[in-house]
C-alpha cells in the first residue's frame, strides 16, 4: 500500500501552550482513520496542517507526489449568492471544463441534490449545507479525505447515508468524531490524540471496540510502571540521603540514574492524572409520581402541515424519553409543547404544580459569548449557590477541567467542546425535575459523553433527550419516539425500546416502500379511487411466524443470556481475542432478539 502522508516529530503550540509535539504517524491508501482524542487536545489543528492550512512549528510533514488532499471543515462556508451546482463546481480543476460539468452531474445525483441545484446553498438547512459542502470536497477527486466532526448538523437518515457512502469511497479517510457508532462504521484504524500517551499519540491498527482494549490494557500498564518506578525512586532516594559520594564511575551513573528516575516517575504521575470532569444536577425538593401528562395533543403548523397528532405520553421520575427524527419534523415543538413554551392546536397538557426544567438548549443561548466565563457562571461576586451552599465560582470551575487562564477568557474565544461543559455547568446549578437536552453531544469528547451517560442514568428526575448521536441515544433512552411517515405520507409517532428496535423495523419499512413503489410503478400500487390498497390478510408464512414466535424469541433470549456467562467467565475476560469475538456474538444475538420483537409486533397489528 502507498504512503500519502508522513509525519515525522511534528509539534504545534498555541501562545505558549504547547498543543503536542513528536507525534509521528504515516497515512496509507485505503485507510479508514478516526481521530479522537479529549477537547483542546489539537484535532482540528493537526487535520489543517494535514491539509496545508496550518504551519508547521516543528518536525516534517510530507505528501506523497500527486496527492490530493481535501478538507470537509466542521463548520463549511460558501459566498453569499452561490448556488449549490456552482459550488460543486468552484471544487473542480477547471469548472468550464465538459468533465468536470459531467463530474457535478454525477455528484449532485449521488448526493440527492439535484432539486437543490439551482438554488442558493445559504437557503438550506444545516444538514444539507453540510452534505453540499462533502460533495463539493468530492468534486476536488481527493486521495485522502479529511472530515472535521461530519455527522454535526445531519439527522440520524443523513449520518446513515453518509456511512454507506464512506463505506464504498475509494479514497483514504480521516474523520473526526465524537460518535461511536459512526466511528466503529466508517474506521479501520484510530488514532487517539492525547497527552496522556508516551508519545501524544496511541495509534491502533482495528475498529473502535479494539481500539478500546488496547488503550485500557497501556493505562494499567502506565499506571503500574509507576508504582514500581516510585518503589525504585525511593530506595535511590534513601541511598542519597546516606551521603553517597561520587567517588567511582559507577556511583555517579547510579546518582544520574536516580535524576533520571525522578524525571521519568514525574512524567508518569502527570500523564496518568485523572482529571475527571464532575457532573452532578440537582434534583428539585419535590418529585411529583406525574410530572406532565399530554392527552391527544398535535400540533398543526399555520401553512396546514401536521407534526404530530393525538399524541398522548405521561412523564414521570426515571421517564428517559429519547426523540429520533429527521431535522424539521417537529422534535422541538413536541417538546415546547410539553413544557407549556408553545400552546398545542389540540389536547391538553398538564404539568405538576412547581415543576422545575432545566433546559439545554440546541444552540446554547443561554450563554453569553462577550461576557467571560466566570461572569456566565455568577453576575457578580465570587461565589455561586450549589446545592444549598455558597462554592468559591473558580473552584466549581474546575470541575469542568477550565484552565485557571480561561476563567477570565470571553466565552467566544472558547472551542464547542468547552461551550458545552460551560452549558452544563450552569444547569447543574438550577435544581430540576426535568432535564431537557437539545443536542447536546455536539462537540463533546468520548469522556464527557461518557460521564453525561452516567450521570443521567443516576438523575432520579425525569429526562427528555433529541441527539443524532445514536450510541448515546441507546444509552441513555428506554423509551424512544420516533417521527415517521406512514405508507401513505402521513406523519406518526412511534414508540421502540431501543435504536436497534427502530433501525430494524426502518429496514422493513424502507423494503416496504420500496415494494409500494414497484408496485405503483406497474400500475398495481393502487385502487381505482386512486387510494391505496387495502391491507392484504396474513399469509402462510405469516401465520407460521407469528404461531412460532414466542418460542422463536425464548431461543434468541436463551442464546443471549449464553453469551454474557460466557462473557462474564475469567478467562474470557483475559482474552482480548475471544472478549471481542464474544462481544460480537452478543450483539448480533441482541440484535435478532429485537428484531424478532420488532417482526411479532407487526404481525400482530
Amino acid at each position: 500500500m502507498g504512503i500519502l502522508l508522513s509525519c515525522h516529530e511534528l509539534e504545534k503550540h498555541f501562545a505558549t501552550r504547547t498543543l503536542f509535539r513528536g507525534l509521528t504517524f504515516a497515512i496509507e491508501d485505503g485507510d479508514r482513520i478516526g481521530l479522537i482524542g479529549p477537547n483542546g487536545a489539537g484535532k482540528s489543528t493537526l487535520m489543517r496542517m494535514m491539509a496545508g492550512q496550518s504551519s508547521v512549528d516543528g518536525g516534517k510533514l510530507s505528501t506523497s507526489r500527486g496527492t490530493r488532499i481535501a478538507l470537509l471543515e466542521q463548520s463549511p462556508t460558501f459566498d453569499d449568492t452561490i448556488t449549490v451546482r456552482e459550488a460543486l463546481l468552484a471544487g473542480t480543476e477547471d469548472p468550464y471544463d465538459y468533465e468536470s460539468i459531467m463530474l457535478v452531474e454525477e455528484i449532485l445525483s449521488k448526493f440527492d441534490l439535484v432539486e437543490k441545484a439551482d438554488g442558493p446553498v445559504n437557503d438550506l438547512s444545516g444538514g444539507w449545507k453540510k452534505r453540499t459542502a462533502l460533495a463539493r470536497e468530492i468534486c476536488r477527486k481527493p486521495d485522502l479525505l479529511l472530515l472535521d466532526e461530519p455527522t454535526n448538523h445531519l439527522d440520524v437518515e443523513g449520518i446513515r447515508w453518509l456511512e454507506n457512502y464512506l463505506a464504498e469511497a475509494k479514497f483514504a479517510t480521516v474523520t473526526i468524531t465524537h460518535d461511536r457508532l459512526f466511528l466503529q462504521r466508517v474506521s479501520n484504524r484510530i488514532f487517539d490524540l492525547d497527552p496522556r500517551y508516551p508519545d501524544g499519540l496511541l495509534v491502533v491498527k482495528g475498529e473502535y471496540v479494539e481500539y478500546l482494549t488496547v488503550r485500557d490494557e497501556l493505562i494499567r500498564s502506565q499506571e503500574r510502571r509507576e508504582v514500581v518506578l516510585k518503589n525504585t525512586l525511593r530506595r535511590e532516594t534513601e541511598w542519597l540521603r546516606r551521603g553517597a559520594k561520587a567517588r567511582t564511575t559507577k556511583q555517579t551513573a547510579r546518582i544520574t540514574r536516580a535524576g533520571d528516575l525522578k524525571n521519568e516517575v514525574g512524567d508518569l504521575e502527570e500523564r496518568n492524572a485523572k482529571k475527571r470532569l464532575q457532573i452532578d444536577f440537582q434534583e428539585a425538593q419535590r418529585n411529583p409520581h406525574k410530572l406532565i401528562s399530554a392527552e391527544e395533543i398535535s400540533k398543526t403548523l399555520p401553512n396546514g402541515k401536521t407534526l404530530f397528532s393525538d399524541f398522548s405520553f405521561i412523564v414521570t421520575p426515571k421517564t428517559r424519553l429519547g426523540l429520533l427524527g429527521p431535522n424539521g419534523c417537529g422534535k422541538s415543538t413536541l417538546i415546547k409543547c410539553l413544557l407549556g413554551l408553545e400552546e398545542a392546536t389540540t389536547g391538553k397538557v398538564k404539568r405538576a404544580e412547581k415543576i422545575d426544567i432545566a433546559y439545554f438548549e440546541q444552540h446554547r443561548d443561554t450563554i453569553d459569548p462577550k461576557k467571560t466565563v466566570l461572569r456566565n457562571i455568577v453576575d457578580e461576586g465570587d461565589y455561586v449557590d450549589f446545592r444549598g451552599q455558597y462554592v468559591f465560582a473558580r473552584s466549581y470551575l474546575d470541575r469542568f477541567l477550565f484552565r485557571t487562564e480561561q476563567h477570565d477568557m470571553p466565552v467566544e474565544k472558547l472551542s464547542g467542546g468547552e461551550q458545552a461543559r460551560l452549558r452544563i455547568a450552569q444547569m447543574m446549578l438550577t435544581p430540576a425535575n426535568v432535564l431537557v437536552l437539545d443536542e447536546p453531544t455536539n462537540d463533546l469528547d468520548l469522556a464527557t459523553l461518557a460521564i453525561l451517560e452516567e450521570t443521567l442514568a443516576d438523575f432520579p428526575g425525569a429526562v427528555i433527550l433529541v441527539t443524532h448521536d445514536r450510541y448515546f441515544l441507546d444509552q441513555v433512552s428506554n423509551r424512544i419516539l420516533a417521527f415517521e411517515h406512514d405508507l401513505e405520507g402521513e406523519p406518526e409517532l412511534l414508540e421502540f425500546a431501543s435504536f436497534a428496535q427502530w433501525e430494524d423495523w426502518r429496514d422493513v419499512r424502507d423494503d416496504e416502500r420500496k415494494a409500494l413503489a414497484k408496485k405503483i410503478a406497474k400500475g398495481g400500487g393502487a385502487d381505482a379511487n386512486g387510494g391505496p390498497k387495502p391491507k392484504k390478510k396474513l399469509t402462510f408464512k405469516d401465520k407460521h411466524d407469528l404461531e412460532n414466535m414466542e418460542a422463536n424469541i425464548a431461543q434468541a433470549e436463551a442464546a443471549v443470556s449464553d453469551l454474557q456467562g460466557e462473557l462474564a467467565k475469567p478467562e474470557n475476560l483475559a482474552n482480548a481475542k475471544k472478549l471481542t469475538e464474544l462481544s460480537t456474538k452478543l450483539e448480533a444475538a441482541q440484535a435478532r432478539v429485537e428484531a424478532l420483537y420488532a417482526r411479532w409486533s407487526e404481525l400482530e397489528t
